[in-house]
């Protein structure tokens, strides 16, 4: 497990909090509110499964804030990972966890809709294994009341990326692999 753990405990500390990308990750590691969960199953429905159960341990363990569920074996292509992440939005759905828990994507190859792959941009939601982030819908709401402007928080990763260019945001993720 520590195969897939170590190298997306390395991209949350030098990517996404030394880069400031998720400006509320810092504080979860350092309280140690964030769960990695490694998913080794070949097949969908067991992941889905899977999935279901670390929902359970967040409405069990609210001292867990937020859980990385990283895909080991599936998902190595990006359009399987986005059907696979529309399939796990559905179920959360049918679970009553809508307004619950809120699922952000983190993909090797991730490319934003109309953006060219090469584009510094996409590196935001680039992490070093498929991974779905399982986030409490309340927390982000109170950590969003208390943050100035939340809603400029992607453009400012955008634009941060594209001004660190390909080469070094390339550079950063792979460091991590």
């Amino acid at each position: 497990m520590d195969i897939y753990i170590k190298p997306t405990q390395c991209w949350l500390d030098s990517v996404i909090i030394k880069h400031n990308i998720c400006p509320f990750a810092k504080k979860e590691r350092d309280n140690k509110s964030i769960f990695f969960c490694v998913d080794e199953h070949y097949e969908i429905n067991q992941a889905l499964e899977h999935l279901l159960v670390e929902c359970e341990r967040l409405d069990t363990q609210p001292e867990i804030e937020t859980t990385l569920f990283i895909l080991a074996h599936l998902c190595e292509d990006f359009n399987d990972y986005l059907d696979f992440l529309a399939l796990a939005s559905e179920l959360l759905i049918e679970q009553d966890y809508e307004g619950v828990y809120q699922l952000a994507s983190f993909h090797p190859d991730y490319c934003f809709a109309q953006s060219d792959e090469n584009d510094p941009a996409n590196y935001t939601n680039r992490s070093p294994y498929p991974t779905l982030h399982l986030i409490r819908e309340q927390s982000l709401e109170n950590a969003l009341k208390n943050y100035p402007n939340p809603e400029q928080i992607p453009e400012r990763n955008i634009q941060y990326c594209q001004s660190l260019g390909l080469k070094k945001m390339q550079e950063m993720l792979n460091k991590c692999r």
